[in-house]
């Protein structure tokens, strides 16, 4: 670089020419450069500007960010995966497990609907039955006291032959509503055997002593 001095103003205006001062011309040196780094040297470098860079960025994720690293998934532990997909498999069998319950539940409410439709069925049915069999018997009833009605008006004798021609089990349904004042005559025109047979059955039947008890219990006395 090269440098004009002037030595005087006053001079120029004098007429002399001014004074020229050379000064010796300064380079200026260029700036050191760096020595050139080696390929490790390099690769660190770069590898440091990308976690510069990452760790920026990172930072400015949010927390609910998948990109952030506590929601990143390769961060958790071998043992924290396996538990969690432990945990996963044991909710898919449980809600197996509440399935099989609804669809067994569905079953066996279906099976206690059924259930109850046949008792009340059975239920129907018995009642129905029980009105029949009450009228059958009514029925009977009423012609069983009819039939002791007219015995109960016959002559003792004539009703006794007609005793003995019966069944002992006809017998002893017209002889046991008969009023006693009334069947006593007959019996005693009746075979004796045939009386012994009826005086027994309506013994058992009416819950009366045997005849001769009160007497046998006398002679042992």
């Amino acid at each position: 670089m090269l440098t004009v001095k002037v030595s005087g103003i006053s001079d120029s205006f004098n007429g002399s020419p001014p004074a020229l001062q050379v000064a010796p011309v300064l380079a200026q040196k260029p700036p050191k450069e760096a020595p050139p780094k080696s390929e490790e040297g390099k690769a660190e470098a770069s590898q440091d500007a990308e976690k510069d860079a990452v760790d920026a960025e990172e930072g400015d994720l949010d927390k609910n960010d998948p990109r952030a690293p506590e929601n990143d998934p390769t961060l958790l532990t071998q043992n924290e995966i396996d538990l969690l997909q432990q945990l996963a498999e044991r909710r898919e069998d449980l809600e197996k497990s509440v399935q099989e319950m609804s669809l067994r539940e569905g079953i066996l409410n279906a099976a206690e609907q059924r259930i109850d439709r046949k008792i009340q069925e059975l239920r129907g049915l018995q009642a129905a039955i029980d009105n029949l069999i009450k009228k059958h018997d009514d029925q009977e009833e009423t012609k069983i006291r009819s039939l002791v009605k007219i015995y109960e008006n016959m002559k003792p004798k004539d009703a006794a032959r007609i005793f003995e021609e019966l069944d002992l089990d006809t017998l002893l349904l017209v002889a046991e509503r008969m009023k006693e004042r009334k069947l006593a005559p007959v019996m005693a025109q009746m075979n004796s055997t045939k009386a012994k047979d009826v005086t027994v059955k309506l013994a058992t039947l009416r819950s009366l002593p045997l005849p001769g008890a009160d007497l046998g219990g006398a002679a042992n006395q």
